[in-house]
Order: C-alpha cells, then sequence, then structure tokens
C-alpha cells in the first residue's frame, strides 16, 4: 500500500478522533509501565514517551488531558 499521499497533511478531524481513540485503548491495555518511540518527520526527528509516572520535577496541570 503507498502511504506516501496519506502524509502530505495534517490529520482531518475524523482521523484525530480515531487517533486519540486509539491511544487511548492503546494506553488502557497495551502500556505497562512506559513507552519511549521515535519517528522521522520532514522537520527532524520526533520523541514520544509514554509513562504511567510523572518525570520528576513536573506538575500535572502541564499535561494537555485528551
Amino acid at each position: 500500500m503507498d502511504t506516501a499521499g496519506q502524509h502530505a497533511c495534517p490529520l482531518s478531524d475524523q482521523e484525530f478522533d480515531q487517533f486519540r481513540d486509539l491511544l487511548r485503548r492503546y494506553c488502557a491495555h497495551e502500556l505497562d509501565q512506559w513507552e519511549s518511540l521515535q519517528t522521522e518527520t520532514p522537520y527532524g526527528p520526533v520523541y514520544v514517551l509514554f509513562t504511567r509516572a510523572l518525570l520528576p520535577g513536573t506538575a500535572p496541570e502541564g499535561d494537555r488531558v485528551f
């Protein structure tokens, strides 16, 4: 499957809703203690950290609830 065209634009509202729902499911059923990911983008690498604990020195108020 050619996915090059799919990455040429931002997510639609429907795609974002699906992403959010799948991410919630992943966090509820798959995430153990943490997951650290990296992906390449046209602007350089992006690093993503999922964790069940706040990082030291951070407050939950700084996180965006979805």
